[in-house]
Order: structure tokens, then sequence, then C-alpha cells
């Protein structure tokens, strides 16, 4: 990056002020998904506000749940298979009260 300003100093993007929200205000909604993923089903949870750290955490605590893989990326958590009632079951005993499924 370049600027003129001789007192501009760079930021990185994951440390501009993105706080996360607290569980009670997250509106997470899960579905099922299988385009581009040859046929397979995957559990998506979308919706997440909050710092990339805090989405994996998310992320592994329901892989672990659910005892399957997945990976937790761009504000969406994936989880494969049809796990859609087992995250909704955690979300929900975790606080998440605003999380519903499509």
């Amino acid at each position: 990056m370049y600027s003129t300003d001789p007192n501009f100093q760079f930021e990185p993007e994951d440390q501009l002020g993105v706080d996360t929200l607290l569980p009670a205000q997250q509106k997470l909604l899960i579905k099922l998904e299988t385009k581009h993923r040859g046929g397979k089903a995957v559990t998506l949870v979308t919706g997440f506000k909050g710092k990339e750290e805090d989405l994996q955490t998310l992320g592994k605590s329901l892989k672990n749940w659910c005892g399957t893989g997945g990976s937790a990326k761009d504000a969406a958590v994936i989880i494969q298979g049809d796990q859609r009632d087992k995250v909704l079951q955690w979300l929900l005993n975790n606080g998440y009260k605003g999380s519903r499924k499509l």
C-alpha cells in the first residue's frame, strides 16, 4: 500500500475494530447445501458476525459436537453431512437463541 501522508500507519484488517457479537445477539441460519460439492451434502451455518478467531472456535466446537469434519471461513461454518438438528441443538444450548433452520 502506498500513501503520500508521512504520518500514515497501516492497520491489518483483522484489527480494525470488528467485535464479535454476543451469542444471544447472533442470528445464525442453518441450511443444507449440495451445490458445487459433487452431490455430497453439507450443513452450512451462516450469518456469524465477529472475529475470524471466534468463528474458528465456533466451527471447531460444532465439528466436535457432530463428530464430523468441516471448515470455518468467510463468516460461515461448513459441517460435513446433514447435521442440521445437531447443530441447532448445540447452538440453542450454548446461548445462540436467534438460530434457526431453513
